[in-house]
């Protein structure tokens, strides 16, 4: 009794501890969100795609397309943005991001308008213009003494050395190399010091000592980054190259303020009901993996912060979507340990082995997760790429917390033996349900004795022949409905308080002389969608039209057949290449059986997924992708916790005395044990995606719609389609007759005959 109070108080302290950690955790949490960077969907801004042409037939090489790179990153630098985001992607694009940009107008024709370079002398005047150069032809050398210096290759020799000529008998016999000078601001003498800095259009300021009629030497004390800055800013201010719009997305403050709000608080509420039901269903288990939830939320901000990430729509779907999915490795675990002690084994030793076991099946399924988001990541565009980023980070910091810290803090309380006696207390399950070995008394409790979940498979085989088929027919008749990147064309979202009618904007779309395709209307907010590919004059027309006329918030996004190409191609081998992944992935941790029947699982969850949004007619963007990778990860990650299950059962018995009926009946036993830990999740993922749905933003209802219907699909396609092929392929292996080993050896045995030699 003594010791029971011991081990009473020691467990009141530590959970005292914790309480105190998660108040810890929760107010530092706060300044970390607001020291993220957000994205333009979170706080309003405009991006653009551009292509990097060339203007003289010249090949557009990565050199080229690096130093029109920095002209831009110099451009944004006098924008006075904060943190912009500028990437390059493939060969010849570059993707340019200017959260919280209000002023358009000025931020496009800043961007867009060609590098000028110009040489001057210390009182302004213009000298020579980028002619005289070579196209690019600004190269890293060596001044004679081996220090890093710019070597410039001169086209116009004869002007060159008419100009250096001059100017080495001036007064300040220097010349000034401009990049895109602007008399009304920019000035040698206010300047000068500030020459190759990030503060001033100034890149240098050259000593002419005599004329130059060759390629030219620009020293001084450089550092070798300095060089290679300078030789780039030179380049693209002499590139004969031209930067083409092929899409843009202007996105309101006011807008992404409302998005930013409603989805932190869908997200606090949908942590909130996840904690509530793992307390209501593993009682003090589930306040241990409640704390690990709070840390690992914390952790993966942290990460993301640390990475500097920036937080976007999808980027918090992933979060919550990996909350739902984290709670898993839980769920598998305790429902390891629930299993030992339905077997009879004492609490401690239940704990033992139910981690133990559970522990190949959790990281099977994070692992596959894992490596569709590192598929998204490689091959998504931006949007993609930020939801894999947060998908990759969230399934790493799961592995750490809802695995390492989780089963450190069970252990810590378990080696109390407070709770040895307290089943209930500890994981809810009942003392009495518990067999007495010593007493022989057999196993009381088995989950789902009797149900034999095979009877089913017809009528779930046909509702998704039923599905299927309807959504054929209702895409021959309607179509899909391709959101504006999978189509090219423009899309413009007018929230205003002003009653808009259907007859209204179509005239307004008449006096802008563009043709509508769709006009979707929701409460105050109107999405229209023209055909038209609006160039940067265009869009600002449209804005200023609608803002004026109707005081409303305008977001336009603008998507051409270029991008629209990309994109389709992307989204077909992301899928491609998961499906790939996973049958590689299992056929070398289980076998090629187990593999067919995963991936003809997941084959039917994205067709189903398809079929539906077809049915409904939702529309299919970049998100819906997002979501269907989302789905491939967790479908495979519930198959594989089947899978573990079969595999461990088929292991424990001979394998002379397997037969067809014997795979039938232990892989309905695997559904039976595991069916209750695959509800529990269901559940945990399912809750932050209502919320989302009922509170959520607009922009994410296509992924959580899309998602609600992956995880509906995915439980019983990982039942009635995944193990079913892979049981007919087993009880089909074993029902052929077994070739019999022929063993070969260099020793004679003597057959021995009757009367000859015995």
């Amino acid at each position: 009794m003594k010791k029971n109070n011991k081990g009473k108080g020691k467990v009141i302290r530590t959970s005292i501890y914790l309480v105190i950690l998660i108040i810890g955790l929760c107010f530092l949490c706060i300044p970390l969100f607001k020291d993220l960077k957000f994205g333009l969907d979170l706080q309003g801004g405009f991006e653009i795609l551009y292509r990097v042409e060339s203007i003289d037939g010249e090949e557009m090489t990565r050199d080229k397309v690096m130093a029109t790179y920095r002209t831009l990153s110099k451009r944004i630098d006098s924008l006075g943005v904060l943190e912009p985001e500028i990437t390059v992607e493939g060969n010849d694009q570059i993707r340019v991001k200017l959260a919280g940009v209000t002023n358009t107008e000025e931020a496009r024709e800043q961007l867009s308008t060609v590098a000028t370079l110009s040489f001057r002398d210390t009182n302004d005047n213009l000298l020579m213009s980028s002619d005289v150069l070579e196209a690019g032809g600004a190269r890293v050398t060596q001044d004679s003494s081996g220090n890093p210096a710019v070597l410039l290759s001169v086209k116009d020799q004869d002007e060159f050395y008419k100009v250096t000529n001059k100017v080495k008998d001036y007064s300040q016999n220097m010349i000034v190399i401009w990049l895109d000078y602007d008399e009304a601001v920019d000035s040698y003498a206010s300047e000068g010091s500030l020459c190759g800095t990030d503060e001033s259009n100034c890149l240098s300021a050259a000593t002419v000592s005599q004329g130059f009629a060759s390629d030219v030497i620009i020293q001084g004390d450089f550092t070798e980054d300095e060089v290679e800055n300078l030789v780039d800013l030179i380049n693209s201010g002499s590139l004969p190259s031209k930067l083409t719009e092929i899409s843009s997305q202007t996105v309101g403050a006011s807008f992404g303020d409302s998005t930013l709000q409603t989805t932190f608080i869908a997200g606090v509420i949908g942590v909130v009901l996840i904690i509530l039901f793992l307390l209501f269903i593993y009682h003090f288990s589930g306040f241990i993996s409640a704390v690990s939830v709070l840390i690992y939320t914390f952790l993966v901000f942290l990460v993301f912060w640390l990475v500097g990430g920036v937080l976007t729509l999808p980027g918090i779907a992933a979060l919550i979507l990996g909350i739902g999915m984290a709670v898993d490795s839980n769920v598998i675990t305790f429902a390891r340990i629930r299993d030992e002690l339905y077997k009879g084994k004492s609490l401690p030793m239940a704990f033992k082995e139910g981690t133990k076991s559970s522990f190949s099946a959790i990281v099977d399924s994070n692992l596959t997760t894992l490596l569709v988001a590192i598929i998204m990541f490689i091959l998504g565009e931006s949007t993609i790429k930020g939801f894999a980023t947060m998908l990759i980070i969230t399934v790493v910091i799961t592995m750490i917390t809802m695995v390492g810290l989780t089963r450190w803090l069970l252990k810590l309380f378990v080696k109390t033996n407070y709770f040895n006696d307290k089943t209930r207390l500890f994981i809810n399950v009942k003392k009495e349900d518990i067999p007495d070995v010593s007493k022989n008394e057999k196993v009381k409790v088995v989950p789902l004795k009797n149900v034999n979940f095979f009877k089913y498979t017809k009528p779930f085989i046909a509702l998704s022949v039923i599905i299927l088929v309807l959504g054929v027919v209702m895409f021959c008749v309607r179509g899909a409905n391709l959101a504006i990147e999978y189509q090219s064309g423009t899309d413009i979202t007018i929230i205003s308080d002003e009653k808009l009618t259907e007859k209204k904007l179509s005239s307004d779309l008449e006096s802008l002389n563009f043709e509508k395709e769709d006009i979707t209307m929701s409460n105050n907010e109107v999405v229209i969608r023209v055909s038209d590919v609006l160039d940067g004059d265009q869009v600002d027309n449209v804005t200023h039209y609608f803002e004026d006329k109707y005081d409303a918030q305008i977001n336009i996004g603008v998507v051409s057949n270029i991008v629209q190409q990309e994109l389709v191609k992307n989204a077909i081998i992301s899928v491609l290449l998961a499906l790939v992944g996973i049958i590689v992935y299992i056929s070398v941790r289980f076998k090629f059986s187990y593999a067919l029947g995963g991936v003809v699982s997941l084959f039917h969850d994205v067709l189903i997924i398809f079929a539906l949004f077809s049915i409904f007619h939702l529309e299919i963007s970049t998100m819906f992708v997002a979501a269907i990778l989302a789905i491939i990860g967790y479908s495979i990650n519930d198959t594989i916790v089947t899978f573990d299950r079969i595999r461990e059962k088929l292991s424990e018995m001979d394998e002379k005395k397997i037969k067809k009926e014997t795979v039938w009946e232990v892989t309905n036993r695997a559904i039976c044990e595991t069916f209750v830990r695959s509800l529990h999740t269901f559940i945990t993922t399912l809750i932050p995606i209502i919320v989302l749905l009922l509170i959520g933003s607009r922009e994410i209802v296509i992924f959580n719609l899309a998602m609600l219907f992956g995880l509906v699909v995915g439980v019983y396609s990982s039942i009635y389609i995944a193990a079913v092929i892979f049981a007919t392929c087993e009880a089909r292996e074993v029902s052929r007759p077994r070739k019999r080993k022929v063993i070969y050896t260099d020793e004679y045995e003597e057959k021995p005959i009757k009367g000859i030699n015995c």
